[in-house]
């Protein structure tokens, strides 16, 4: 109600700040119900409303024959929907088959230290299931949580280890049901900024910047090789270690009989179809010799959306030929796990579809804008970069969702720093800093789902998780924030800043053990 008063009273005013009330809107309808779909349906509708000049019937069928329609033409977009439904399924094949918990079990009864074995074998685990965040959560933690008590693992640095491999690794896959979704909004973000950019070129370039979850990555690395544990996490892994347990380890884990071929080998299939499926069709021909001018023509070229669907849909086969059918597991489990895998996918394409309909309105708003010639004011183009990342990290925390976070922040950030005389390169940056902001809040929110679904699948209160994993996410952001974005504002290489902050995130234990020397008497 208080959405569609204010949106009544600014269609009486013309003056470009209106253009802010989308985006305002949206955040305030997910803060209110934890909803991101809701919020980005109400920002959408009331930008168009306030383009219909305050008639609600023509902003109603404007939001969807002028903006969502148009979107639809797109073939990068529509591969996306399919991509995501598909690859989604994949997942749920992978699960259902028990490759994964066949997998674990092989990990734990591995000699040597059985704590430490665990927690490797979860975040290799956790890398394996790079294909989408939310299966990752839950995968991870459901066949690692009974052998992490056995271990003397505390369930909340499984917890950590399963949210810290969920969304920072689909977040730089190249193949992932993540990715249709930020193709989608960079092409859209650079369309509206006045550049026909490839999309899969600009996520290449944008890797070595996306400073947050590459330094994620490289703590989860020092959490588990030197046991760093930051605040509440010591005493929750005191306490496991002493605990009593069980050290006998069964090799299976799930109730479905598998084996690690069952998990491991569609996945070899679906990044080589990736990879051959950009060779073969976005090549210049003749294809031999194979040369890297030819391999980076192949990646650039407009292949993308036929090659993520048929990669998925190989993947998929291939999935359901490794599928045990032993014991009464037979083709239709994986055509029931197909079916409800691609169900889960049903609410993200949602919020894919309103995403579109909200950065079309607030592109047409003249939004990006706006809010650029506010910035130039202060001439500050180099912080925009930080300033992206830390407003991204605001949203996703205070709203728990990452796709919500990208869908308000790409129509916003991009076109505002290309408007202030940002290049190519540089909104390549700006195009990291989304995905890093959207990813630290929605490490550290207790409303985000990749926390619900994480401390569900690993048994733990979600408030537990979320404060024992927020030390965590505090030095990486600091990291991103000291180590990157502020240098890569300044012109510093991404490779240079991302090896630097790997390297002082791996020295951080020595580092923090000579400043505790040091300040004892």
């Amino acid at each position: 109600v208080m959405v569609a008063l204010v949106t009544i009273v600014l269609t009486l005013i013309d003056h470009p700040a209106r253009g802010l009330w989308p985006p305002l809107a949206a955040l305030a309808v997910i803060l209110a119900t934890r909803h991101a779909l809701f919020g980005l349906l109400a920002g959408a509708f009331a930008g168009a409303v306030l383009l219909s000049g305050g008639n609600p019937l023509t902003a109603f069928v404007d939001i969807f024959a002028g903006h969502l329609w148009p979107s639809l033409q797109s073939s990068w977009k529509l591969g996306a929907i399919a991509f995501t439904f598909i690859l989604g399924g994949f997942a749920a094949i992978l699960e259902a088959g028990g490759g994964f918990a066949a997998l674990m079990g092989r990990v734990a009864r591995r000699g040597g230290d059985p704590a430490r074995n665990l927690e490797a074998g979860a975040v290799g685990l956790g890398v394996l299931c790079f294909f989408d965040g939310l299966a990752n959560s839950m995968v991870v933690g459901r066949v690692s949580r009974d052998l992490a008590d056995r271990a003397g693992v505390a369930r909340v640095k499984l917890a950590y280890i399963a949210d810290s491999t969920s969304s920072a690794v689909a977040c730089v896959a190249v193949v992932s049901t993540w990715i249709a979704f930020q193709l989608s909004m960079i092409s859209e973000a650079f369309v509206q900024a006045g550049h026909e950019v490839n999309p899969y070129g600009v996520f290449l370039a944008s890797l070595p910047y996306n400073f947050y979850c590459w330094f994620t990555l490289a703590l989860l690395v020092v959490a588990v090789r030197d046991r760093f544990h930051p605040g509440p996490m010591g005493e929750f892994s005191e306490t496991a270690a002493a605990a009593p347990r069980d050290e006998e380890v069964s090799e299976h884990t799930g109730s479905v009989p598998g084996s690690p071929a069952s998990a491991i080998g569609p996945v070899i299939v679906l990044m080589g179809a990736f990879f051959a499926g950009f060779i073969l069709l976005g090549s210049p021909r003749p294809i031999l010799p194979l040369t890297r001018d030819k391999i980076v023509a192949a990646f650039g070229s407009d292949a993308g959306p036929a090659v993520l669907v048929l990669a998925s849909v190989v993947a998929t086969l291939a999935a359901v030929a490794w599928f045990p059918r032993h014991d009464g597991y037979s083709l239709g489990k994986a055509g029931r796990a197909f079916a409800a895998g691609v169900g889960t996918m049903v609410g993200p394409i949602f919020i894919l579809l309103a995403a579109w309909m909200m950065s079309s309105v607030i592109g047409e708003l003249g939004t990006a804008a706006y809010i650029s010639r506010l910035a130039t004011e202060s001439g500050s183009l180099f912080l925009v970069p930080t300033l992206t990342f830390l407003t991204g990290a605001a949203i996703s925390f205070a709203t728990g969702t990452s796709w919500g976070t990208m869908g308000l922040l790409f129509p916003l950030a991009v076109p505002a720093a290309a408007v202030m005389g940002a290049d190519v390169s540089f909104l390549t940056i700006i195009v990291a800093a989304v995905f890093s902001g959207a990813v630290v809040g929605d490490h550290c929110s207790p409303f985000s789902d990749t926390t619900i679904v994480t401390s569900i699948s690993c048994g733990v209160e979600p408030h537990d998780h979320v404060r024992t994993q927020i030390p965590y996410a505090l030095i990486t952001a600091a990291g991103a924030v000291g180590v990157g974005f502020l240098p890569a504002g300044l012109g510093l290489p991404g490779w240079v800043s991302l090896g630097l902050g790997v390297l002082v995130i791996l020295l951080l234990p020595r580092l923090t053990a000579r400043l505790r020397s040091r300040s004892r008497p």
